[in-house]
């Protein structure tokens, strides 16, 4: 997946990982708010919420923004997000899992699998298939 670099929303996102990386997670935080808030089309709205979840106190501010990161990416036609939907259901996997429900859980690492032709073969997509795989055990247990 491409980013548009000179992209206002990317821009934000880019500098709040960025403040991220070096510790100023409250700086972070309302970068990526404000990248959320300028976002217009899903392409936008997936990315802007996408970081956003990365920064929530709590398991189900990140699942909210989790799915609402995966409600805009389903949205957006032809191939753009089609390689971070596995990523993306297991994010929304994890979130339901630590919340304890199994069932959602499952039904979310089970839509990652069913995207796992998407993914690269490279370090990345590996790590994507090990989590959705052992999540999926750990919820069938």
């Amino acid at each position: 997946m491409q980013f548009d670099p000179e992209n206002e929303v990317v821009k934000r996102c880019a500098q709040g990982m960025e403040l991220e990386g070096v510790g100023e997670k409250q700086q972070a935080a309302a970068l990526l708010r404000e990248a959320w808030a300028m976002a217009r089309t899903d392409l936008e709205k997936f990315t802007a919420a996408h970081y956003v979840a990365r920064n929530q106190a709590t398991i189900e501010d990140k699942l909210h923004w989790d799915t609402t990161a995966l409600n805009h990416a389903l949205r957006i036609k032809g191939d753009a997000t089609r390689s971070v939907l596995p990523s993306l259901y297991l994010n929304v996997g994890k979130g339901y899992e630590d919340l304890g429900d199994r069932e959602r859980a499952r039904l979310n690492y089970t839509r990652a699998m069913e995207h796992f032709d998407s993914l690269p073969d490279d370090e990345y997509g590996t790590l994507v298939r090990n989590g959705v795989v052992s999540g999926l055990k750990r919820v069938e247990r």
